[in-house]
């Protein structure tokens, strides 16, 4: 079994004599010589530890090597240990990119045991953060991807609601993700052990839905030639979830109000009442309060499951989110189709993504990716991939105002695609930090609006 596997990222010709010791040491190493090849590798595949050797500094562009390493960390949280001439120390890029770019770094380069140490080092650093940003994911939610501060908020009332056993009801358009709140309440309460039933309530039959609900007796009915537990027995210990519980028929949702009130289901065909103990979330995408006062849905009903409700915000609500969300489906579509010489999304498709409001939430976000991963014949995706199309700007307008606007729209872009470090958005847009801070405060932008 290897000691570990380490990206090897060479940018001088004297790199063999590294590897091979390393190789000759139980190390799996991965060889890359260019920025294509390191994409297309971490876009296929999961690295923890990154090797980077530079040979000779005068043929280097640090700033270039610091966006590298920056997209490398955002996929996939490297640490990289780079091996590299003293003389590097000696400027102030070289310096600001070891700082700011490198777990560790060393400059002895035919000292391979200590290399080694290092690189041990390094490996249990990404080891403790995968422990680390696993347990932030639980705690957060599951796999809720984005940092907006309406998830935020989201995310803290499901820690909240998931600390009781009352009814949940959540609120929340079409394709906003109300399922992935459900099952981060069930994952962070006391029933994570349990199971978790789903069930969408418009794609069962009426004829059925009693019978999947609740469970028949073999000779219920013509067709029932065993007995069968239904979907809320099922959920016994665990959480059931309701979807589009505004689908449910008015006859069932009685059926459903008894079984909150008492906590026990009778079977069709059965005269016996078993205990279930079971939490119940519900969901829709409808205003129950408007269907309750249409006489859709019953009022006590609402009431017994709008315990503690909660909303899923739609992801215009959370725009700064948007391309987050994009590279996190990007990432599982080109891992499982191992579409691995896309690299990522263009400038265009960036602009694109950013402007279009997504009626069709997250939902549409992903089909669009995952559409584009398939379609596209270029190492980056553009607009035309994802169906979208530019921005277009207003006709009369004066040129002062299109530049404000164009300026406004290129630091926020910058911004977004560095994971907001000003540092990295100045050299992007060929400006220094205090230029980038003074044109953020032209514009009203600030970081927190930007995350």
């Amino acid at each position: 079994m290897p000691k570990g596997e380490v990206l090897c990222f060479s940018l001088g010709p004297t790199a063999t004599g590294i590897t091979d010791y390393l190789s000759a040491n139980g190390w799996l190493v991965l060889r890359v010589c260019d920025d294509l090849t390191l994409r297309r590798l971490l876009s296929a595949k999961k690295v923890q530890v990154g090797l980077l050797l530079i040979e000779d500094i005068s043929s280097v562009s640090f700033d270039s090597l610091q966006l590298s390493l920056g997209w490398a960390r955002g996929v996939q949280r490297l640490e990289w240990v780079a091996v590299l001439p003293l003389a590097a120390l000696d400027t102030p890029a070289g310096r600001e990119f070891v700082l700011n770019s490198l777990y560790d770094h060393h400059t002895d380069a035919a000292d391979f045991a200590a290399l080694e140490f290092r690189l041990f080092n390094a490996l249990r650093q990404a080891n403790l953060r995968a422990r680390v940003d696993g347990a932030e994911a639980f705690e957060n939610g599951l796999g809720m991807v984005g940092h907006s501060d309406a998830i935020l908020q989201l995310q803290n009332k499901i820690k909240k609601v998931a600390l009781t056993q009352a009814p949940v009801l959540i609120g929340g358009e079409s394709g906003s993700g109300k399922e992935l709140a459900a099952r981060a309440i069930h994952q962070c309460s006391s029933r994570a052990d349990g199971p978790f039933v789903a069930v969408n309530c418009g794609a069962i039959a009426p004829a059925l839905i009693q019978s999947e609900l609740f469970g028949h007796e073999r000779g219920a009915f013509t067709g029932a030639a065993t007995t069968k537990i239904g979907l809320i027995e099922a959920a016994s210990g665990g959480t059931l979830f309701l979807d589009e519980i505004a689908d449910l028929p008015l006859e069932l949702q009685t059926n459903l109000l008894r079984f909150l009130q008492e906590r026990t289901i009778q079977r069709v065909g059965s005269n016996k009442c078993s205990t279930v103990n079971v939490r119940v979330i519900a969901a829709s995408h409808v205003d129950l309060v408007s269907a309750v006062a249409a006489g859709r849905f019953r009022e006590d009903l609402f009431y017994r499951l709008s315990v503690l409700p909660i909303t899923v915000p739609s992801l215009r609500e959370r725009q700064s989110d948007v391309l987050g969300l994009a590279q996190h489906f990007l990432n599982e579509s080109v891992e499982s189709s191992h579409h691995v010489q896309i690299l990522g999304f263009s400038k265009h498709a960036v602009e694109a993504m950013m402007f279009h409001t997504w009626p069709g939430n997250v939902r549409e976000l992903s089909n669009r990716v995952k559409r584009a991963v398939v379609m596209t014949d270029q190492r980056l995706i553009s607009p035309e991939d994802l169906g979208l199309t530019l921005p277009v700007r207003p006709i009369g307008m004066e040129l002062e105002a299109v530049r404000t606007l164009a300026e406004r729209d290129a630091i926020t872009l910058a911004l977004v695609r560095v994971d907001s470090n000003v540092t990295h958005a100045a050299r992007a847009l060929g400006i220094s930090r205090m230029t980038m801070y003074r044109l953020m405060d032209k514009h009203g932008l600030s970081l927190r609006r930007i995350q």
